[in-house]
């Protein structure tokens, strides 16, 4: 989900959520490191979307919610797309497969978490609304069936779109409970291959934050994963440890390792919401791109949704 008004006022929102000394230090040196790696060049898979986001690979192809329509799309590698499903939801849904295949679809401002059944009926899994009245955002299964879903606290203010977020755990028996709390705008996550971290980007705090997760699925010793000079919105994990983020403001996608190192940056023309690896050996990485008008005008006729890929040095792994 995109960041609000960072594009039209960045400066005072990294006023306002300035970090601890030497924080800006970190900054500084990210922002330098991004200046001496060679840009990367996209290619265009698709184009026409609403306003993808939440992309994730499976069966061979990637698949989009294409929000604004309630439509999940799939994408193969040379670009055709088929509409898999139409859901009750305009924005924001989510999308992620439990381990025994079934979809599950976060339908963020109803507060409900979906799962499609074998005859396609959409019927509902957990429901989220006591834990918050805000939408709920993104969602990740990780490789034992526990389901994370975030999303934005109240609105802090008047004007503001989103207090301190949560992350709420559903477990395979379907128990309910939040795992975590104060997360400055909880956007995308990942899972590590060995079960044992959870990766959220606080895109209202320019940062990625890890947390432990135990056997039972509850998360504990939160921690700065990575300091970054930007707004992260989806992100995706590699082989080598590194993390992709997209940006929205920024207009790209930026690959770092565990404490901010910019390792590969890939530019496009507009606002970078979510990203992915996939391809046969998960070594594409597909973009999903598109014009950022505020949230008043997310979703328009204009129709400037892009999914672009680039090839990857390292193949993806974890959750999604």
């Amino acid at each position: 989900m995109p960041v609000g008004n960072a594009r039209r006022h960045p400066s005072l929102v990294r006023q306002r959520l300035s970090g601890p000394p030497g924080h800006d230090d970190v900054r500084n040196k990210e922002l330098s490191q991004m200046q001496k790696q060679p840009a990367t060049q996209a290619h265009l898979l698709t184009a026409g979307l609403a306003f993808g986001e939440s992309p994730r690979w499976h069966n061979g192809r990637l698949w989009v919610c294409n929000w604004g329509t309630g439509e999940i799309i799939a994408v193969d590698a040379d670009g055709n797309r088929e509409i898999v499903l139409t859901v009750p939801a305009v924005l924001p849904y989510s999308i992620d497969w439990l381990p025994d295949g079934r979809l599950l679809v976060i339908s963020g401002r109803d507060g409900l978490l979906l799962r499609q059944e074998a005859d396609g009926r959409l019927v509902t899994h957990a429901d989220l609304r006591s834990l918050s009245k805000s939408p709920w955002n993104e969602i990740v299964v990780d490789g034992r069936g526990n389901i994370y879903v975030n999303g934005g606290g109240p609105a802090p203010a008047p004007g503001e779109h989103f207090g301190p977020g949560t992350i709420v755990l559903v477990t395979p028996d379907g128990a309910v409970r939040q795992v975590a709390e104060n997360i400055a705008f909880a956007n995308g996550m990942a899972v590590t291959p060995d079960n044992k971290t959870l990766i959220v980007a606080e895109s209202h705090a320019n940062r990625l934050t890890a947390f432990d997760i135990a056997a039972d699925g509850t998360l504990s010793n939160r921690h700065v994963w990575a300091d970054l000079d930007g707004y992260p919105d989806g992100i995706c994990l590699d082989a080598d440890g590194a993390i992709w983020y997209a940006d929205v403001p920024n207009k790209h996608c930026v690959r770092v390792s565990e404490g901010g190192e910019v390792l590969q940056t890939v530019v496009v023309d507009r606002g970078c919401f979510a990203c992915m690896l996939g391809g046969t050996d998960r070594k594409t990485l597909f973009i999903l791109a598109a014009e950022w008008r505020g949230f008043e005008h997310m979703v328009s006729d204009a129709r400037t949704g892009q999914v672009l890929s680039v090839d990857a040095p390292a193949p993806g792994v974890g959750w999604p």
